[in-house]
């Protein structure tokens, strides 16, 4: 008979309370971050914000051997920007997880290891982990904050 594994013990058992009355929204955090953390770069393509533009993405696209490169631009600001906003507020959560996740499979393994594996010579180290965390969130949806959950459908 096989015994039943012990919990761990918290090296300062008093922070154990805490961490339990946490517990449920540390999912809902790091979905809402990934979602957030889009905003911006979608935003610098398609607006030209932070000294981005979508001509640059494109000729970037390009570059990679992603043609045509202005559709690819316009569809990965969209998908940054729209697709970001949707993950962060746990709208059509799986299917823009599974974008995303298309996403940074190409620019993990297509683009940026070329470059090596550290973020800071443009390695794959930043897709990769992005392409990680897309997994986790199509895997497990929008969870219990949000907008598929409210109105009870999930795809």
């Amino acid at each position: 008979m096989q015994t039943p594994p012990q919990a761990s013990r918290y090296v300062f058992p008093a922070l154990g309370a805490l961490y339990e009355r946490c517990q449920r929204f540390a999912y809902p955090i790091l979905r809402v971050a990934f979602g957030l953390w889009f905003i911006p770069h979608g935003c610098q393509k398609l607006f030209g914000w932070w000294g981005g533009n979508i001509a640059g993405t494109a000729k970037g696209m390009a570059a990679a051997g992603i043609e045509p490169g202005m559709f690819w631009a316009y569809y990965i600001g969209t998908l940054e920007l729209v697709g970001g906003f949707l993950v962060a507020i746990g709208f059509l959560t799986r299917p823009m997880a599974a974008l995303f996740f298309g996403f940074m499979l190409v620019a993990a393994f297509h683009v940026n290891w070329k470059l090596g594996y550290f973020w800071t010579s443009r390695g794959m180290e930043m897709p990769l982990l992005l392409l990680v965390l897309s997994l986790v969130i199509l895997i497990r949806g929008g969870g219990e904050f949000s907008v598929d959950r409210r109105i009870g459908r999930e795809i």
